[in-house]
């Protein structure tokens, strides 16, 4: 039962500039979904790469349990926690499972390594590419692709997924789909991060959230705490309703036109 960590992040994209990020803080607990949202260049995806571990901050510290993020080997790091970044390129004519498989390559040489053949399977199945399975990535769509590259996420089986916006290409469906598996991993005792341009996905499935702008953070908590009307109008510089659905009480944010 993982918590991922940051507190006092500050990035900069050269000495003396502006900062990306400036103390930044964040807290991603087992059991939960955690999106962080907020307009674009707002910083969500370098806050992201931080946790992560792929970006250095200035200042500020990350940890996992505790312990820092930056004392831990790589591979110890790839079995703590698994990346889905926004692309995920792919330079050779690579089959879907073999991308899926790719997955598995932290667990080599360990008992878990028994497990290769039914996680990738089970990856597979649970975000519909199973029918894929020998195609090329190349000619998949831009939408199966994305699903490929979730598959290989889930076959990693971390305590700790970070997502960055997960569900961009997707069809309503599969949009529905996935977060249907985000919530799913979170229910199984994982702590989900997962970057998010929409407020109605975060509303409805997320725990907490994390609202930056300007790269800053203007708010952390419960969903309909910190997505209100008038901090959304704010910080998005549009005029918004926020609404309870008729069915399932969830809050909905509507654009004004």
């Amino acid at each position: 039962m993982s918590v991922l960590t940051a507190s006092g992040i500050t990035v900069r994209p050269v000495s003396g500039a502006k900062p990306i990020l400036e103390d930044a803080a964040i807290e991603v607990r087992a059991g939960e979904v955690h999106a962080l949202v907020g307009p674009n260049g707002a910083g969500k995806s370098t806050l992201f790469g931080v946790l992560a571990g792929d970006v250095a901050p200035e200042a500020g510290s990350v940890s996992i349990d505790g312990r820092s993020v930056r004392a831990m080997r790589p591979r110890e790091l790839a079995r703590t926690r698994a990346v889905l970044l926004q692309e995920n390129a792919v330079s050779f004519p690579f089959s879907a499972e073999q991308v899926v498989r790719m997955g598995r390559a932290p667990w080599a040489r360990t008992p878990s390594e028994a497990d290769d053949d039914a996680a990738v399977a089970a990856a597979m199945r649970a975000t519909e590419v199973d029918g894929l399975a020998h195609r090329s990535v190349s000619s998949l769509s831009g939408g199966e692709r994305a699903r490929v590259a979730l598959a290989r996420v889930l076959a990693q089986a971390t305590p700790i997924l970070l997502l960055d916006e997960p569900t961009a290409s997707l069809d309503l469906k599969h949009h529905e789909d996935v977060m249907r598996l985000v919530r799913a991993s979170a229910d199984a005792g994982a702590a989900v991060a997962v970057v998010l341009h929409d407020l109605n996905a975060a509303l409805a499935h997320a725990d907490r959230v994390t609202l930056l702008t300007a790269g800053r953070v203007v708010g952390t908590g419960k969903p309909a705490e910190v997505l209100t009307a008038e901090r959304i109008a704010e910080v998005y510089e549009q005029s918004v309703d926020v609404f309870p659905h008729p069915a399932t009480g969830v809050p909905l944010v509507v654009a004004r036109r």
